[in-house]
């Protein structure tokens, strides 16, 4: 297929089902009001709770959620073929991720800006709320350690990303003062600084940065190191500081980066060389149920319920917002997945040098995923990303150095912008489980941040090279697909009580909790298989902890449905 046919296709899809779908979603299910007063307005301490307006909000919002979740899942799942990854991609982001973006954001904006996992023991249960922040605990640990590791092999495949990405913090900085403090005008300055920002991808693409090994630490554990002190500083400062401005250039920079990619794309027209299907893949594990967790962030992803319900409902400026916020910026989050599987698919077939050696058309894609642990190591996976990026971008006349620099500093951005954000979600849940056992000491914004910080480091030096959260990597796809399906079904149970008509969340709900349980069993048959205790025993406690928690909640459905019928009779 003609890559171009694709991205237009899935565009008008996108356009078409926010303008149907996601407002039918907004005005008849969780029908929102502009004349409500949002958690940013009446809990306003302008730290956290940061009335913020739409274009920056969203901006922050969807850096927070992309990361390199859409750009990593879709990259490695092409290897089962094209045509199962958009159909997933397509369907899956308009029919579940942005409903579950949208609902953990609206259910969260109604009750003071609070997490989903606080709101757990108030929709379903008392007992439920400690077990459900101890699994977003478990998940954002990784998380945070996870994206400093990947951030570290960004700096450390494409050095010239380095000072630009570093580069982008004091010019952050410096637009956050103007809009703020010097009540300037946010769109004519951000233009201002992303102009700047990409003078500095230029110097950046001749100008690399090489860390060296010191102490007895290789680059990428002093990477981490540096990273998760930044994550530290950022994710205490208040969001209008470093936050929202830095996530608002990585906006533009999004647009930009699309609009480089359209251009390749129409210039270009590279045709798709991936197979359409191939359902055998050398040395991978079922699509089924396997695509539904490889790909997360592109169609679905548990972590966007912790960003709705943990930063964006704290600044959002009014109810009327989420819609484009949550379900729009799922929907974009779609787009990008898109064109990850269009610069896998197709760009990388341009031309791929491997070894002094240049592969073209379908050797290109053969060669680099000619099995599945081929091609998912971690560079493996962000470079057929930015190798077929770039490719279609060097088409339209700019330097392949500098479009290689373009994209690996897009990579890092958005993976440092949900580095930070789980920082400071990690802060919230690790306060939150303080008031839960009684221990509000650590519930204050340093000894929370600390204890977050200082646990991921713990966790990436569970190997000496800094690595150690891939440890625990085999975990994160399933446990993530898991918090999606237990937030769908808080969102859920919120509709219940409230007699709105539940169809529209307890379908993807139920078909994630699923799909998500289906590949925990296959992972635990698999660490039993190979004595991987330590994995073993944690899939083991989280499957228990997603049967209690569902049991909990059938509980709570049937109390509501039965009184129904009660009243009814």
């Amino acid at each position: 297929m003609n890559s171009l046919f694709l991205a237009v296709g899935a565009a008008v899809l996108y356009l078409v089902a926010y303008h149907t779908y996601g407002k039918f979603l907004g005005s008849k299910i969780f029908k929102l009001s502009s004349n409500a007063v949002c958690p940013s307005k009446k809990l306003q301490d302008n730290v956290d709770y940061v009335p913020t307006k739409k274009p920056i909000l969203f901006g922050h919002h969807f850096t927070s959620i992309a990361g390199t979740g859409p750009i990593i899942g879709p990259a490695v799942a092409i290897i089962w073929g094209w045509v199962p990854c958009m159909i997933w991609i397509i369907f899956g982001s308009i029919f579940m991720g942005a409903v579950h973006d949208f609902g953990a954001l609206v259910v969260s904006l109604r009750n003071q800006g609070r997490s989903i996992g606080d709101l757990a023991s108030e929709v379903i249960s008392k007992r439920v709320r400690i077990l459900f922040l101890l699994i977003i605990f478990f998940l954002l640990w990784i998380v945070v350690a996870i994206f400093g590791v990947v951030i570290a092999v960004v700096f450390k495949v494409y050095p010239q990303a380095v000072l630009p990405v570093f580069l982008e913090i004091p010019i952050a900085l410096w637009l956050g003062y103007m809009v703020y403090k010097k009540g300037g005008n946010h769109v004519v300055l951000s233009i201002i600084a992303v102009v700047i920002m990409y003078i500095t991808v230029v110097i950046g693409s001749y100008v690399p940065v090489v860390m060296p090994t010191m102490f007895g630490i290789g680059p990428i554990g002093l990477w981490v190191i540096v990273l998760l002190a930044y994550a530290y500083i950022a994710s205490t400062l208040p969001v209008q500081t470093l936050l929202q401005p830095r996530d608002y250039i990585n906006s533009h920079q999004l647009f930009v980066a699309l609009g480089l990619l359209s251009l390749g794309v129409i210039v270009a027209h590279p045709t798709i060389v991936a197979p359409a299907v191939n359902l055998s893949p050398k040395g991978a594990p079922p699509i089924w149920p396997m695509l539904f967790v490889v790909i997360a962030c592109g169609a679905i992803s548990g972590f966007h319920s912790l960003v709705s319900s943990g930063t964006s409902s704290k600044q959002c400026n009014n109810e009327s917002d989420a819609l484009t916020i949550g379900y729009g910026g799922m929907l974009l989050e779609g787009m990008l997945a898109t064109f990850v599987i269009i610069a896998c698919g197709a760009g990388l077939a341009i031309g791929l040098t491997k070894g002094g050696q240049t592969f073209v058309g379908i050797e290109a894609f053969n060669h680099h995923y000619a099995s599945w642990v081929g091609g998912t190591g971690l560079g493996n996976r962000l470079s057929a990303f930015v190798i077929g990026s770039a490719n279609m971008i060097e088409s339209i006349g700019i330097p392949h150095n500098i479009a290689v620099t373009v994209m690996g500093v897009f990579v890092a951005s958005f993976a440092a912008t949900t580095l930070d954000t789980a920082t400071r979600l990690q802060r919230y849940i690790v306060a939150e489980l303080g008031i839960s056992i009684g221990v509000p000491a650590i519930s204050k914004k340093h000894p929370a941040t600390i204890i977050a910080v200082v646990t991921a480091l713990i966790l990436a030096f569970a190997k000496p090279s800094g690595t150690g959260a891939m440890i625990l990597w085999p975990l994160f796809g399933a446990s993530n697909q898991l918090l999606a399906g237990l937030a769908l079904l808080v969102v859920t149970i919120y509709l219940a009580r409230k007699k709105v008509a539940i169809f529209y969340t307890f379908i993807p709900m139920v078909f994630m909790i699923f799909m998500t349980g289906w590949a925990m069993l296959i992972n635990l048959n698999k660490f039993y298989a190979s004595a991987n205790w330590l994995l073993f025993s944690i899939a083991l406690v989280m499957i228990f902890l997603e049967i209690w928690m569902i049991i909990e909640s059938i509980v709570v459905l049937n109390n509501v449905y039965g009184k129904e019928a009660v009243e009814a009779a």
